[in-house]
């Protein structure tokens, strides 16, 4: 078993559009690996010095034990990262701890670094129930073996090294939706956080639609921080539709002070939506088709304020993909397309996120299998 980093040779790909300066890809890179392990689900940051931090859900790969497939639920499912002094060549080889909740497995760490340096990750946990024993549990949401409890998010004032929290988001008002010991379930949503120019911190969560919030689908919000993630606040409803089902979602802050959520949806042919606010989080505008498939998604700004869009493509070919839209995101239905990567295995890969670095390069890191093996951290840099 070779559990050390390697770098994959690149892939000589075709761009999806031939203009003249038009983003270009580099190569691809392997960031953790390891065949113990599933990982998935990763995000990433730039600290001042340079340093990049990933991180990442990391759970036991089940199948060197006989189990016939993945799930993306697991009691030991925990939070972890990664660094990197180098500008993502070479990664830390053991992860360290985020943080491991004590009732259950955590999902999909994402970060947001704050302007004052602080680390927010925020995730979302589901707990085993014993159901040979007669567990029971008074969550809204029970899958298989798992009950839902909602978010979370936890806080780092020293670079990732410790964490504070958990601390719990409220729930949706007007919404019943119960944890597993019947209390109020916390918002929630696995997407990148913002923080905007004024230092308000805007998150966009998921939550069950329907009064007893005991409905499948689920509709978005917009919580509000203004103390760097320590309590938050509901503001309005984001997207909402009696058909469309709306749930992992990134927002972005536009130069004019524009606040646009990319979102993935369910009960639509995987089209991405985009819904805007135009008020600073007091309202969004009706939500708009972009009219392509694609989840999640992940943007960051470039240094000419252009917008860098990173999605998973979970169709075939399956991969990952990205578009550069204006500063306004405005033209984010008729931006070129960019083929990052199309060789994955199977569609469980994906989930990308999104780093500037120096000399005009973006990485993008995903989660990534081939032939629907071992599930891998993955990356790609591009010249933009």
């Amino acid at each position: 078993m070779d559990r050390r980093l390697f770098t994959l040779s690149a892939a000589s790909a075709a761009l999806a559009t031939a203009q003249t300066g038009a983003p270009r890809k580099i190569k691809d890179l392997t960031i953790y690996a390891d065949d113990l392990y599933y990982c998935a689900f990763p995000s990433i940051v730039r600290r001042a010095n340079g340093e990049l931090i990933c991180a990442f859900r990391r759970a036991p790969n089940r199948r060197i034990v006989g189990v016939s497939r993945y799930s993306h639920t697991d009691p030991n499912s925990y939070c972890v990262l990664v660094r990197s002094r180098d500008n993502g060549q070479t990664w830390s080889k053991d992860p360290e701890l985020i943080f491991a909740h004590p009732l259950g497995g955590s999902q999909d760490p994402c970060l947001l670094q704050l302007q004052d340096g602080t680390l927010l990750c925020a995730s979302y946990l589901w707990v085993w129930l014993d159901k040979e024993r007669g567990a029971k549990s008074q969550a809204t949401t029970v899958y298989g073996q798992y009950a839902f409890a909602g978010g979370y998010v936890v806080r780092s004032t020293d670079a990732g090294r410790t964490w504070q929290g958990p601390l719990y988001p409220p729930p949706v008002p007007g919404r019943a939706a119960r944890d597993i010991f019947g209390k109020p379930l916390p918002a929630y949503n696995r997407g990148g956080l913002y923080q905007g120019r004024d230092g308000r911190v805007f998150w966009v969560v998921a939550y069950p639609k329907g009064p007893d919030g005991s409905e499948r689908s689920t509709d978005i919000h917009l919580m509000i921080s203004t103390d760097g993630g320590q309590s938050w606040k509901y503001s309005c409803p984001v997207a909402t539709d009696e058909k469309v089902s709306f749930n992992e979602t990134s927002i972005y802050e536009t130069p004019q002070g524009d606040l646009v959520a990319f979102v993935r949806t369910a009960d639509f042919d995987d089209h991405t939506v985009l819904a805007r606010s135009r008020d600073g989080g007091k309202s969004f505008e009706k939500w708009q088709d972009a009219g392509w498939q694609g989840h999640p998604h992940h943007a960051v700004r470039l240094p000419d304020n252009r917008v860098f869009l990173v999605y998973g493509y979970r169709h075939k070919p399956y991969g990952i993909r990205a578009r550069v839209l204006n500063a306004e995101c405005t033209d984010f239905a008729t931006a070129p397309e960019i083929v990052l990567r199309d060789d994955g295995g199977s569609g469980d890969l994906g989930y990308p996120w999104a780093v500037v670095l120096p000399n005009r390069q973006v990485l993008a890191v995903y989660y990534m299998n081939h032939n629907d093996g071992l599930r891998y951290i993955g990356g790609t840099l591009v010249a933009v």
